[in-house]
């Protein structure tokens, strides 16, 4: 009767602990992945008549969660890979333009534009650069 109590012991031990591994899982990661953008144009004339706002980024194409993808609070319009892989965001001036009148950009001034979203992964990244925003109409012999 002891000799059976011994094996099963060990028995009962590794199985509590492998239900306990089970349960843990995987830890969630909360960490902030920062990338690098490039934003296009770097000043944004109000004036102008140009369509979209190009964000060009360091994180690769295949990680990014393309409907997460946000720059200062304006939902991304489309998104598409660059020629080395990575995530390029494409945003509506229009809605970049109206950051203005709701005083969340400065006209004549240098400002922040923030790019955020989601990996496949569930991380978030973010990437910020400053733009300069003016408000300059367009001038010339208009092609004549």
């Amino acid at each position: 009767m002891l000799k059976c109590k011994r094996s099963f012991f060990p028995g009962v031990c590794l199985c509590i602990l492998l239900i306990i591994a089970f349960l843990q899982g995987p830890t969630p990661s909360f960490a902030l992945l920062d990338i690098s953008i490039q934003v296009s144009p770097a000043t944004l004339n109000i004036q102008s008549a140009g369509q979209v706002v190009t964000v060009h980024t360091s994180i690769a194409y295949g990680q990014v969660v393309g409907g997460t993808v946000t720059l200062n609070g304006i939902p991304i319009s489309w998104w598409k890979a660059d020629n080395q892989g990575n995530f390029v965001a494409k945003f509506l001036m229009s809605e970049v333009k109206a950051l203005v009148d709701t005083g969340k950009l400065t006209c004549p001034g240098e400002n922040e534009l923030t790019l955020i979203g989601y990996t496949k992964d569930g991380e978030e990244f973010t990437g910020t650069e400053t733009i300069t925003v003016i408000n300059v109409e367009p001038s010339g012999s208009g092609g004549k």
